[in-house]
């Protein structure tokens, strides 16, 4: 991962309602893991009460940045998080404070 990619990582989580929309992606992709880890929007639209359209900008914004990925299963959209890019931005940011004793 390069400091490109990461800056606009941090930028798509630096909006509250967007990390909110992805910290209960991530929660339910992890809950319904032996489900097939997606969760369907629908599900948890209604606690952030938010309307649809900011709901589908802050989506397409999470998955610019890589972090979610949603697929259209007939009349609703389900999404996963994508926890790969999410444990190389905690690589890199670990890294980068950790001492060097060598």
């Amino acid at each position: 991962m390069n400091t490109t990619q990461l800056t606009k990582i941090l930028k798509a989580l630096s909006n509250q309602t967007r990390l909110e929309l992805y910290l209960q992606i991530a929660r339910q992709s992890e809950a319904d893991f032996d489900t097939g880890c997606e969760c369907f929007i629908t599900d948890i639209v209604g606690s952030l009460n938010i309307g649809a359209p900011t709901v589908s900008h802050h989506l397409k914004e999470l998955t610019n940045a890589d972090l979610i990925t949603t697929v259209r299963r007939g009349k609703f959209l389900t999404a996963t998080a994508n926890k790969e890019i999410m444990r190389e931005v905690i690589e890199m940011l670990s890294e980068s404070i950790t001492p060097n004793f060598s």
